[in-house]
């Protein structure tokens, strides 16, 4: 019972900051270019449960489901499917404004999921620093099991190849295959193709003694370019030293973590759609809860920051990608109408947001029940 409400409040936590701020930023825009916001919703409210309160002409409210929100403006058909608008197009209508306006409404929600993740790494980073690896090939630590791949790609958690070796801390990586190694980077350039491959490593003791033995490496997964491939894996890792780094470095440091976590996921999304990436690796809110529960509670408060930040840079990707029902897929009809200089037919954006009405429905139901295969497996 602690576990769940762990995991029920470690998932509120995370998901609820970054969709309010996600809304935020559309209402932010909206009143900015004069258009009118109908409601303002954190969680939804299905079936009218929730606590609402309208305040001038908007109404502000918190849905009983909280995984979600959304701001409904005057004049646009989105994911609550409302196709009647009257002919006469009213000046503070979204339809009214033009493509600029209308995109910059559209994509203030994903800016603001970016600017969360990245203020959020820079806090981070600027408050604990960075570890940076020393490039003397001495091992700090060795580890005892792994994680690999097993016949039908499934993980499995196997003794390391370094523990069967007999390697220890303190020990001095010397060659790999007759390659001279003179840096930590060699190692890993050394055996990163070599997954399951049978490799020669010479190495000195703590006590100065050379050896040479032969081993079979492990495949790690690593997911790259759209695709889950083998790593070779020895199971050792290097010495660090800590830096504490000002507000300026913390800053790049957290816009590159955030552009290599979009980068990733729109390579998951990639691999998806090319079949490249086995849908059991696809996980939805339930999976995330467990994540979450995880998270707070074997690292902690910091940790659960992190894992925040890269929802918030998921949630902003998700959002621009051009699927109905989504900012993406509104920018498109946007950026359609804005070519052809005519709005589409209601009935064909009715019929649009429609279709993304049901991916999406159908995409949720589907990822729950595979994370509770994914988690009863």
């Amino acid at each position: 019972m602690e576990s769940f409400l762990v995991s029920l409040f470690s998932i509120l936590f995370i998901i609820s900051i970054p969709i309010f701020l996600h809304e935020l930023g559309h209402f932010l825009a909206a009143r900015s270019v004069g258009i009118k916001v109908e409601k303002f919703y954190v969680g939804m409210n299905l079936f009218g449960l929730g606590i609402k309160k309208k305040i001038h002409e908007t109404e502000y409210g918190i849905g009983l489901f909280p995984l979600g929100g959304y701001v409904k403006v005057a004049g646009i058909i989105d994911e609550n499917l409302d196709s009647s608008s009257s002919k006469e197009i009213k000046d503070y209508e979204f339809r009214a404004k033009n493509a600029f306006q209308k995109l910059w409404f559209l994509s203030a929600g994903v800016m603001m999921n970016f600017i969360l993740s990245v203020f959020i790494y820079m806090v981070l980073f600027f408050s604990s620093g960075v570890e940076e690896i020393i490039e003397e090939p001495t091992i700090s630590k060795v580890q005892q099991n792994i994680i690999i791949f097993n016949e039908i790609n499934d993980t499995l958690s196997v003794k390391s190849p370094a523990a069967i070796l007999g390697l220890k801390s303190e020990d001095v990586i010397l060659k790999i295959n007759d390659i001279d190694i003179i840096t930590w980077t060699d190692i890993g350039a050394s055996i990163f193709d070599k997954a399951d491959s049978v490799v020669t490593i010479t190495w000195k003791t703590e006590k100065d003694v050379t050896k040479t033995e032969s081993i079979q490496l492990a495949g790690r997964p690593v997911f790259s370019n759209g695709k889950i491939t083998k790593q070779g894996i020895l199971g050792i890792m290097g010495n660090t030293i800590h830096r504490d780094i000002g507000i300026i470095e913390s800053f790049k440091i957290a816009v590159l973590q955030t552009y290599h976590i979009i980068i990733n996921s729109f390579y998951g999304f990639v691999g998806i759609i090319s079949g490249n990436l086995p849908l059991k690796y696809v996980s939805g809110i339930v999976g995330i809860a467990k994540e979450a529960g995880n998270v707070a509670q074997s690292s902690g408060f910091i940790s659960l920051l992190s894992f925040m930040a890269f929802i918030s840079a998921n949630l902003g990707l998700i959002n621009i990608l051009p699927i109905p029902g989504l900012d993406g897929g509104h920018a498109s009809i946007v950026i359609v109408e804005g070519i052809i200089r005519r709005e589409l037919p209601v009935n064909i954006k009715y019929g649009i947001q429609f279709v993304g009405f049901v991916l999406i429905i159908s995409l949720f139901i589907f990822t729950i029940f595979n994370d509770i295969k994914n988690i009863i497996n």
